[in-house]
């Protein structure tokens, strides 16, 4: 009898114990519900138009080659009557989110969304769930990162959402995004942050937020909440192959383009003057440095701030203000944040030490992004000789190298070729480029590559190489064996 009364009460017992797990797991998971109604109504959807030329009709082509006086003039003059041979303007129309970030109408939504927009409508859903359309007018578009700021006017009592500070996210921080996916007005979807710091080579200042958050076309330029409510990310791309990765600008960069952008229109960035890349470990080796890190100065342009301060190629750049660069990307966007006309401190390493130079910041403009010289393919030579191992032939560069290849003067050492699967090709040293330095040393003839090669890239187990290609110059670097 006492057995029989001990199973049920053990079921019992077990049964409270689960529900008990359960009830103190289930605050854990969390309710969105607040916060997608709190947020909802700051969140606008963007239609626009814009006028494009249609395709030309492909009988067109042949109307214009068709000889008078044909069996077919009659059938032409007919396709030609109805269809026309003129392209006819077409209107073309897309859609986009966005949000509000004043209550008197300022809106934040992405480039892409607006670029070349004849007209730009925002609906905004009120408390009632009626959608309230408005034209906004474009205050400024930052292409670089794809960002773009509205204004409408509906009064000066609209819902708004603020900036979070997107530096202090955490991997696997619960997210929010509201938007305008495939035209669904305020579909609202939940992920986690999955990745800081993604570059997909989209733009020079990549460095998404990705996240799980499912996000489609028509979510662009919605926001990305945290479960306070605030904005850490601008949803802007996908990729178009893969299931659960989008990837939004974090808002600590988004909110300084749109103090910009509302203050003056534009943005004005900050612009040293050199050409950069990343520190691998075989250039940290070449240079002395211990360990990757920092920005390899590739070129510096004369007259620029960079060359005014006394920059050299193959300096790394080690800080900024005294903050840690560990990449080419990460000087890019810290200088570019920095205001035109500001000086600014780096900490450089030059032959094995630190250097402290002082600078005064130009103004990025897009002349300084274009190429100003092309490049020829270098005749071969009975003078080229092989670079001590390294796989590759180099010969002197001649004066009439330096004509076709429209250098200043004839220096250095011109690749004339490369052997596939050996240290130059590995490190993408190719025929045509012009060997300037070798760990940082003028080459200007085989023996001098050859003796920087046998006495300090051996000892060093590296050799840093600084080649000029199609009028760029930036540094490769090969291991030796």
């Amino acid at each position: 009898m006492a057995r029989s009364l001990f199973r049920p009460l053990a079921a019992a017992l077990a049964l409270c114990l689960v529900l008990a797990a359960a009830a103190q797991a289930a605050p854990m998971l969390p309710d969105f519900r607040e916060l997608a109604k709190q947020s909802g109504n700051a969140v606008v959807n963007i239609s626009t138009e814009k006028t494009v030329q249609a395709a030309e009709n492909p009988f067109n082509e042949l109307f214009r080659n068709m000889p008078p006086g044909t069996p077919f003039d009659k059938f032409f003059d007919q396709f030609e009557k109805f269809h026309g041979r003129q392209q006819r303007p077409q209107k073309q129309r897309s859609l986009g989110s966005g949000f509000i970030i004043s209550t008197d109408g300022y809106i934040v939504t992405n480039n892409h969304v607006v670029a070349e927009a004849d007209v730009i409508r925002v609906n905004l859903q009120g408390a009632s769930g009626k959608s309230n359309s408005y034209v906004a007018n474009v205050i400024g578009t930052d292409e670089e990162t794809d960002l773009a700021l509205l204004k409408i006017n509906a009064g000066n009592s609209l819902p708004v959402l603020h900036f979070g500070d997107s530096d202090k996210l955490e991997v696997g921080e619960w997210l929010l995004a509201i938007g305008n996916p495939f035209g669904l007005d305020h579909s609202v979807t939940a992920g986690i942050l999955s990745a800081k710091g993604r570059d997909i080579r989209s733009g020079p200042f990549d460095n998404f937020l990705q996240t799980d958050a499912s996000i489609n076309p028509g979510n662009s330029g919605g926001p990305l909440l945290n479960m306070d409510g605030q904005v850490i990310g601008i949803n802007t791309a996908i990729i178009a192959s893969g299931q659960g990765i989008g990837f939004a600008i974090p808002s600590n960069m988004a909110e300084r383009v749109i103090a910009q952008l509302r203050a003056e229109g534009k943005v004005r960035r900050g612009w040293i003057g050199v050409t950069i890349q990343d520190v691998d470990e075989a250039t940290a080796r070449a240079l002395g440095l211990g360990e990757p890190r920092g920005a390899l100065v590739g070129s510096v342009m004369p007259g620029e701030p960079a060359d005014k301060a006394g920059l050299k190629p193959g300096d790394i750049v080690l800080k900024v203000e005294g903050d840690d660069v560990s990449d080419s990307s990460q000087l890019l966007r810290r200088i570019a944040a920095l205001k035109p006309g500001d000086t600014t401190k780096l900490t450089l390493w030059r032959n094995g030490q630190t250097k402290t130079v002082n600078l005064t910041l130009g103004e990025r403009t897009a002349e300084h992004l274009t190429a100003q010289r092309g490049d020829a393919a270098p005749e071969k030579s009975g003078k080229e000789q092989a670079s001590a191992g390294l796989g590759m032939s180099v010969r002197p560069v001649s004066a009439e190298d330096a004509r076709n290849l429209k250098l200043e003067e004839a220096r250095g050492l011109l690749v004339v070729s490369v052997e596939g699967g050996k240290p130059a090709a590995e490190a993408d040293i190719r025929a045509g480029d012009i060997i300037l330095l070798a760990n940082l040393k003028p080459v200007n003839t085989t023996a001098d590559l050859t003796k920087v090669i046998e006495q300090d890239g051996k000892k060093r187990g590296a050799v840093m190489l600084q080649l000029m290609r199609r009028g760029q110059t930036f540094f490769r670097t090969v291991p030796l064996e």
